[in-house]
């Protein structure tokens, strides 16, 4: 099956759309009824093998149903970076699955929350009168949560991924369950620790409006604190520019904390912070546990600064979103819900789990996102 794809600029900002394939037409007699076939999955020690037999199980629900066209959207909070490969596996099941679709998205990620939320509701409000029937979006914040409603109101499913924005009326999320998820890196780092008492640096989030990020934070320090450390949470500054407030605080943290610091832990795709504040304040063997894997994050895994990092399964968002919005079209909610439920954590949150990637993995894992083409 051929993905096409077009690539053009719309009028409400610098937005890149990606659009996959239209729908099939009906199998004729004799035909192969069998209309979504999966491109296969290169076998690897990273492959998420639960991951595989739950959206196998949902193609084949899927295929039992009537073949029917759709158009959908995936808005994104930005078509690079760490949101690449998120549109390449929705790019890919769109082409799967046969149907018109498109991934939105601004070239690059503005540093102005208010705007970047007005943006996402013009391109739901835009999505809306091209008459889609399934959104995936990525929510920026609260701001956002109208204009889902309202797309829920005119009949059509939302979906939300990376991001969750459980006051809407979205029907299911996909992504990391960030409570576990840190928790999960808590632990990475502390089986990297001396015996407690010490003091730990996280790059995280204090910020209450950004649930996903305060949960991630409080299940790491949870961790950590319950084997008898003490944390201290340097709050993420996102911009470029912010970088060298980043290793200023989380340094002078290092030179100055009581008891004395004994490892890093980074919470999101920057970082990679954590190593360059240990270098800064002359403490480069303190062991660093990042999250994601931004190119500045392997480097420092090649140099065996970070220890290890926690992988979000971007490709696999982007994947089973379409699925998911194809499924509830022909099978219905409640049915869909049926056949993720082994992964999901209550009636509307699927777990897409984390990859664990040690230090000495970094081409190992290379491999197995070459071998799905989703490097970042």
């Amino acid at each position: 099956m051929r993905m096409i794809r077009r690539w053009w600029l719309t009028a409400f900002g610098l937005t890149l759309m990606t659009a996959a394939c239209g729908a099939s037409e009906p199998a004729g007699p004799g035909e192969d009824t069998t209309v979504i076939k999966r491109a296969p999955v290169p076998q690897n020690e990273f492959t998420p093998v639960e991951l595989e037999v739950t959206i196998d199980d949902l193609v084949a629900k899927i295929n039992e149903s009537s073949v029917e066209p759709m158009q959908m959207a995936v808005l994104l909070k930005t078509l690079s970076t760490f949101f690449a490969p998120i549109a390449t596996g929705a790019n890919r099941a769109m082409g799967e699955l046969d149907v018109s679709g498109n991934v939105v998205g601004p070239l690059e990620q503005t540093g102005d929350q208010q705007k970047a939320m007005k943006l996402q509701n013009e391109q739901i409000e835009q999505t809306l009168m091209e008459g889609v029937e399934g959104i995936g979006i990525s929510p920026f914040g609260e701001a956002n949560a109208a204009a889902i409603d309202e797309a829920v109101a005119k009949g059509v499913h939302v979906v939300t991924l990376d991001s969750d924005l459980a006051t809407s009326k979205r029907s299911i999320y996909v992504g990391t369950i960030n409570k576990s998820a840190g928790e999960t890196a808590g632990k990475t780092l502390l089986a990297l620790l001396p015996p407690a008492p010490g003091t730990v640096v996280i790059h995280g989030s204090t910020d209450p409006t950004w649930v996903d990020g305060l949960e991630r934070t409080l299940g790491a320090q949870s961790v950590l604190e319950a084997a008898g450390h003490k944390t201290l949470v340097r709050p993420v500054t996102w911009t470029d520019e912010g970088e060298a407030d980043d290793v200023e605080s989380m340094k002078t943290n290092i030179e100055t904390a009581d008891p004395p610091v004994v490892g890093l832990i980074g919470l999101f795709n920057v970082s990679y912070r954590c190593a360059m504040a240990a270098e800064a304040a002359g403490e480069p063997d303190l062991p660093v546990v990042t999250f994601d894997f931004d190119p500045k994050t392997v480097g420092y895994m090649r140099d065996g600064r970070v220890k290890a990092t926690h992988i979000q399964r971007q490709y696999y968002e982007g994947y089973l979103v379409p699925y998911i919005l194809y499924g509830i079209k022909t099978i219905g909610l409640q049915a869909t819900r049926e056949i993720l439920a082994p992964r999901m954590v209550d009636e509307s949150r699927f777990n897409l789990g984390l990859d664990v990637v040690p230090g000495d993995k970094v081409d190992a894992y290379n491999d197995f996102l070459d071998s799905i083409g989703s490097n970042q």
